[in-house]
């Protein structure tokens, strides 16, 4: 099947490159020098990336340090690597923060997938030393926006320091009140392989490179990061239209049989999560293919796997029912057509499985 013809609903794992953050970048490789070098091109390269470094804070309304990474893994990396003695996770986490700190005491969530509140203060008073406690903004599967504002009243009232995964939320919700944000530039239509952590207090990092004020090894990559901010200055006027799109969806996944993940909560327009009884997420994902629709199972990271969601199992799902959801996600050009189209192949598959 032709490109042109193909269906993306796989926003959540990959947004495209807006025309904006191409143009961006292909002028910034045009200028481009290392801003670490002392001469006259490094030192216009230098100037260009701290713009850029100002910029991303005016954009985001952040006060405090900004480190461009490799994406958001990295960003969390370094967080984690931090100067915190003990670690506190939720167990919705991305792979990314639980795959770091395995002995991280795990935070409890409720059937929607939102963190208890009680767990994080009762896990702080029993912690011993300065513990950094990670719980995302919006759940990358799911959709699931944290109650953001108690979350972040607890782990201060109680000494800790929270550090929040953005990267589905960026561009879309404005920051929380954390000690240290990771996001990543290509969930919001910049490039992939460039990101940035947030810090209000540089302290709370171990210098760990030559670059970017002695917290990263490697070149700074002046033209991705140039893609990342063109790419946060577009308009977001096109989340009300998604979030009626995806009430549309809710609506007529449940009419055909199906169940939407979490639906009680409060979630991010942009992302979906539907559970179709009786037929596993890797059956669905090779017939949506087939009919020429790209969607996921779980993160983009693991959904290669056979594995089931480990954030639906933290939910209370279990083997057989969470190995049946699959995640949509919409970007920009999503529109009504598309849900129709999704939607109608949907109930094909599924009136295929109880033939």
């Amino acid at each position: 099947m032709p490109v042109s013809e193909r269906l993306y609903l796989d926003h959540a794992a990959t947004t495209p490159v807006l025309p904006a953050a191409r143009e961006a970048m292909a002028q910034a490789l045009a200028e481009w020098a290392n801003p670490s070098s002392p001469h006259l091109d490094g030192r216009g390269a230098r100037q260009a990336l701290e713009g850029h470094r100002r910029r991303l804070k005016e954009l985001l309304q952040w006060d405090g340090e900004v480190i461009f990474t490799g994406g958001a893994s990295e960003a969390i990396k370094l967080a984690l690597q931090g100067k915190a003695e003990r670690h506190i996770v939720s167990p919705v986490e991305h792979d990314a923060v639980l795959r770091p700190v395995p002995d991280a005491v795990k935070l409890a969530v409720d059937l929607q997938g939102r963190v208890v509140l009680s767990s994080i203060a009762r896990a702080l008073e029993e912690s011993a030393g300065q513990a950094l406690v990670a719980i995302q903004s919006v759940n990358n599967e799911t959709g699931v926006i944290q109650p953001l504002a108690e979350i972040g009243e607890t782990v201060r009232a109680h000494g800790g320091i929270w550090l929040c995964d953005c990267s589905q939320s960026v561009g879309k919700l404005p920051l929380p009140d954390a000690d240290m944000i990771s996001l990543s530039a290509h969930k919001f239509g910049g490039p992939p392989g460039v990101g940035a952590l947030l810090v209000k207090d540089l302290a709370l990092l171990e210098p760990s490179g030559g670059q970017e004020k002695g917290y990263r090894a490697g070149t700074e990559n002046l033209p991705a990061v140039a893609s990342m901010i063109a790419a946060l200055e577009q308009p977001t006027n096109w989340h009300q239209r998604i979030e009626d799109l995806r009430h549309q969806l809710d609506r007529q996944i449940e009419a055909a049989g199906g169940l939407v993940v979490a639906k009680d909560a409060d979630r991010l327009p942009t992302i979906g999560s539907y559970q179709m009884p009786g037929v596993s997420a890797n059956a669905q994902l090779i017939q949506f293919d087939l009919a020429g629709v790209a969607v996921s199972a779980g993160s983009a990271c693991s959904s290669g796997t056979l594995k089931t969601s480990h954030v639906l199992h933290a939910m209370g799902w279990d083997d057989k029912a969470a190995g049946e959801v699959i995640r949509v996600s919409f970007g920009p050009d999503t529109n009504r057509s598309d849900i129709y189209r999704f939607v109608e192949i949907w109930q094909g598959i599924a009136e295929k499985a109880k033939a």
